[in-house]
């Protein structure tokens, strides 16, 4: 390796990472303010919290790529140019190409790296990290008792406390509570009503050390509760209870109260449910999927002709040869058109329920076949971006590096600003050319390529221009050019007016 190649390679190593690390970063503020509101109060513990944020990490790589390498070389370039180290190269007769040689080799290598990544680790990352995230906003908020209020989320109970007295921080056996009660409501669907009271003077509220139970150690209290001989207890008309009923009361001093908080835990759903959708399938699955759907799109269609001919009556008059021949060759005869009293009220009333059953017919296959043709739209358009997102960081190494020889500016300056406008620019077509894709109003291909076909020529004409020198960033240039057009007009109008 040549010291060049060394110069430019470890000129742009270093903002490259940074740059990667910081929009990962930036990716995942965004994932946790859009739901903050998911996990605030789930009580997720560290081990849940760091797996969710690194699977998330990970399918925020693709996006990232294009913006770290866009940066990253407009930085590299920007410096060489502002310390006149590109200057150098050229008085030496070292090209502008030669010296982004080190830097193409690399970014078709990310590129590569980049369609193996889309292709085998974001479906996987895709599926692990949707269905954790599914499985946190299912999960029930952590108890929470407030002063005064019942609360109602824990099953089978519901939980009363007049005041909390914080312990500090320290205590392991929880707040004071004082004034408590709490109903226990039964649970097997035979009964109702409140069959158990438990009313205490103070307790304490805490769980294990699993955190699988939720424990009430109650202080100077009483348990009433209601039995019956029979499997169900009958209620009179004014709430009391029926005949068979007795009532029992059990006082306490200290009672613990153990109740399972099975339903507050996460519960992992099978991750299967999730692998339907095209974000969780490689390119082999998107490919026999998107095969065997146009096929059932083709197989619909067909069926559709055949099937509506249950809709429409048909009548022949037996013995002409008119019947005989059409009846021959397959073709039918609409009885209304063979009809020869259509005045008919009944015959008109006929017509017109037959004629809205076609209607109905017909508009609900044409919202079943948009519908799969769309599904079919979304899983090429999938396909299409395991290469689009790759071919996208070359298409920005060429913009960056460019950009960086013309405008000679390093640092975190006005790079970081012209890197922002380009991404995105680059993010709003992609977003575009997939909406109109997906609504059929354009061919998968070209709307999954926008970006890129537009992009690509910039990146041509910059590195064009930065071959040359241009000064295509120097407002003297522009300065001088207006200087120079209003010149030319004020001659202009002078010879028009001399020749008027």
């Amino acid at each position: 390796m040549k010291k060049i190649d060394k110069l430019v390679l470890g000129s742009f190593w270093g903002p490259f990472v940074l740059t990667l690390g910081v929009v990962i970063f930036i990716f995942l503020m965004r994932l946790l303010m859009f739901y903050i509101d998911e996990f605030v109060s789930k009580d997720l513990d560290l081990a849940t919290f760091g797996r969710l944020l690194f699977y998330f990490a990970l399918l925020t790589i693709p996006t990232a790529l294009p913006l770290a390498v866009l940066l990253s070389s407009l930085m590299t370039f920007g410096n060489l140019g502002e310390f006149f180290e590109l200057t150098a190269l050229k008085s030496a007769g070292i090209s502008l190409t030669r010296a982004m040689r080190p830097l193409l080799v690399v970014a078709v290598g990310i590129s590569a790296f980049s369609f193996w990544f889309n292709n085998t680790v974001s479906p996987w990352a895709n599926l692990k990290g949707y269905s954790l995230l599914y499985d946190i906003k299912t999960a029930k908020a952590t108890l929470s008792l407030k002063e005064g209020i019942f609360y109602n989320d824990l099953p089978g109970y519901s939980i009363k406390v007049d005041k909390k007295i914080k312990t500090g921080k320290e205590s392991t056996t929880g707040d004071l509570l004082k004034g408590l009660v709490i109903y226990k409501h039964p649970t097997n669907g035979l009964e109702t009503g409140n069959r158990e009271i438990i009313l205490a003077d103070s307790g304490r509220m805490y769980t294990d050390k699993d955190r699988t139970y939720l424990v009430f150690q109650l202080f100077n209290g009483n348990d009433y509760q209601e039995y019956s001989g029979n499997s169900t207890v009958t209620y009179a008309s004014n709430g009391a209870p029926g005949k068979g009923a007795e009532f029992v009361r059990n006082g306490f001093k200290d009672y613990r109260l153990i109740i399972s908080m099975e339903s507050f835990g996460i519960k992992r759903t099978d991750e299967n449910q999730f692998e339907y959708h095209e974000y969780m399938k490689d390119l082999k699955q998107l490919s026999a999927l998107t095969d065997s759907l146009q096929k059932d799109y083709k197989n619909t269609s067909l069926s559709v002709a055949s099937t509506s001919r249950q809709y429409y009556n048909y009548q022949f008059k037996a013995g002409t040869t008119t019947a005989q021949k059409l009846v021959k060759d397959g073709k039918w005869i609409d009885s209304l058109v063979r009809k020869q009293k259509i005045a008919k009220p009944e015959l008109a009333q006929a017509a017109m329920s037959q004629a809205q059953n076609i209607l109905s017919y017909a508009t609900s296959n044409v919202s079943y076949l948009t519908e799969k043709e769309k599904n079919v739209w979304k899983y090429q358009l999938e396909s299409h971006h395991k290469f689009t997102q790759s071919i996208s960081i070359f298409v920005m190494f060429l913009i960056g590096a460019s950009m960086g020889a013309i405008i000679k500016k390093g640092g975190f300056g006005l790079p970081v600003l012209v890197s922002i406008v380009f991404f995105i620019f680059l993010y709003i077509l992609t977003l575009t050319g997939d909406k109109y894709a997906k609504d059929g109003l354009l061919p998968v291909p070209v709307g999954a390529w926008m970006a890129n076909l537009v992009l690509f020529p910039v990146g041509l004409f910059l590195m064009q221009r930065a071959r040359y020198d241009s000064r295509l960033f120097d407002k003297d240039v522009y300065i001088i050019a207006w200087e120079r057009l209003k010149r030319k007009w004020t001659a202009y109008r002078n010879k028009s007016s001399v020749a008027g």
